[in-house]
């Protein structure tokens, strides 16, 4: 028959033992403690844990690491995060935010699958960067997008996707962290100024000659552009025409201007499409039908009728 004795024996020596390894571990964490920077940890709260590399560093962790240690760094590095997150920083640091600006990826590439053509039929491993070096690619174009998603694969935010064998961005969703730019193999995906709203959609420094073989609205290099813009704002480089962030104005005349209407405009947010609308008429007032006007814009005066002759 079991006595008291048998049983509280066990459970004080389990008692005993969970006493001296809490001791020990205490002491272990004393000793082996690492310090916390609170500075670090209020960064890091600022941060949005994108950990995407735009900033520079291997991620958040690492960018509030260094804003710690150097307050020297900017602090409004992080993009996705924006100017709230620069201010966030800036207020733990004691030290301006500085200016954010911001921006947006933007493929310079319009050669969709009705616009250009392969000249080899490949099914090997989908990827961008291996078809790169197999012959520079499927494509008649050896400068455009090559199609197969390896920006897609990069993006955290679901902005770039495939479509008509172009990858295009979504704006709305793209934080400009930069990692498809940073991917893609052919260097046609530029992180651009929010506020640039005109941009040339083509990567390609061939020859007008050739361009015009291989996409039908590759830039050609025809200086027509460049021969209509009044800020000096766009100029034909290595046979592709290139716009000067800082001085375009947005007006959109070089967009009108290019033969091969490789020059896009961005409608402002909220825009609306401009819907014509037939003028009301006043009470007894006659309609003027478009042959009836001038050059001067003004109704023509109205025929005199014929005189009848007896």
């Amino acid at each position: 028959m079991l006595t008291a004795s048998a049983f509280v024996t066990p459970v004080l020596l389990t008692v005993i033992t969970g006493l001296i390894a809490g001791v020990l571990l205490t002491i272990a964490a004393k000793i082996f403690a690492v310090p916390v920077d609170e500075t670090q940890v209020k960064i890091r709260e600022c941060l949005p844990g994108a950990n995407c590399g735009a900033c520079g560093y291997v991620g958040c962790d690492d960018y509030a690491a260094a804003l710690a240690k150097d307050h020297s760094i900017a602090p409004n590095k992080c993009v996705p995060g924006g100017a709230s997150a620069a201010a966030g920083i800036a207020a733990v640091l004691g030290v301006d935010a500085g200016a954010t600006e911001e921006k947006v990826a933007k493929v310079m590439c319009s050669g969709t699958c009705d616009n250009t053509s392969t000249e080899m039929d490949y099914q090997g491993y989908k990827s961008c960067a291996a078809v790169k070096g197999f012959f520079g690619g499927p494509g008649v174009c050896k400068f455009g997008c090559i199609g197969l998603g390896d920006c897609v694969k990069a993006c955290k935010f679901d902005a770039i996707h495939v479509e008509d064998g172009v990858a295009k961005v979504d704006r709305d969703k793209c934080v400009a962290c930069g990692a498809c730019a940073n991917t893609c193999p052919q260097k046609i995906i530029d992180l651009l100024p929010k506020t640039s709203r005109v941009t040339v959609d083509c990567s390609s420094k061939d020859m007008g000659k050739f361009v015009t073989k291989a996409c039908k609205v590759g830039c050609i290099g025809c200086k027509m552009c460049e021969k209509t813009c009044k800020f000096d704002a766009i100029h034909v480089v290595d046979n592709l025409a290139k716009i000067d962030p800082e001085k375009c104005k947005n007006c959109g005349m070089c967009a009108k201007a290019c033969p091969r209407k490789i020059i896009t405009v961005v409608p402002k947010p909220g825009a609306k499409p401009i819907v014509k609308v037939a003028p009301k008429l006043e009470e007894g007032e006659v309609a003027v039908k478009p042959s009836e006007i001038t050059r001067t814009g003004a109704p023509a005066p109205a025929a005199e009728p014929e005189k009848k002759t007896e």
